[in-house]
C-alpha cells in the first residue's frame, strides 16, 4: 500500500539518482578535457593511459545511472497514482509530481 512517507522516499530517491547523473555527465566532460589536454602537450603514454581509465570508469557510470533513474521513475510514477487514486493531496504529491516533471524532461533533453 502506497504512503505519503514511501512517496517522499521515491521522490528523494529520484533527486538523489538525478543528480548523481548529472554530476557524472559534468566529470565526463572535465575528463574528457583534460584527457584531450594531456594528448596534445604530449604527455607521457602510462599517465595518458591511466587518464582514459578514469575516463572510461565515469563514462561507464552514466549508463547504470540512467537505468536506476528510469526505475525510480517507474516506481515513483507508480505510488504517485496510487495516491492520487486514493485522493491523496498535499506538498508530497505537488513535489512528487514536480519530480516527475523534472526527470522526464530530463530524458528528453537527453535524446536530443
Amino acid at each position: 500500500m502506497a504512503t505519503t512517507r514511501s512517496l517522499k522516499i521515491k521522490t528523494a530517491t529520484c533527486k538523489r539518482i538525478l543528480k548523481e547523473l548529472r554530476s557524472y555527465e559534468k566529470e565526463v566532460e572535465e575528463e574528457a578535457a583534460k584527457t584531450a589536454d594531456m594528448k596534445e602537450k604530449g604527455a607521457d603514454p602510462y599517465d595518458l593511459k591511466q587518464q582514459e581509465n578514469v575516463l572510461a570508469e565515469s563514462r561507464m557510470m552514466i549508463p547504470d545511472c540512467h537505468k536506476r533513474l528510469e526505475a525510480s521513475l517507474t516506481d515513483l510514477k507508480g505510488i504517485l497514482a496510487e495516491l492520487k487514486e486514493l485522493n491523496h493531496q498535499g506538498v508530497e504529491i505537488e513535489e512528487a509530481e514536480s519530480m516527475v516533471t523534472e526527470v522526464e524532461a530530463f530524458f528528453q533533453a537527453a535524446d536530443e
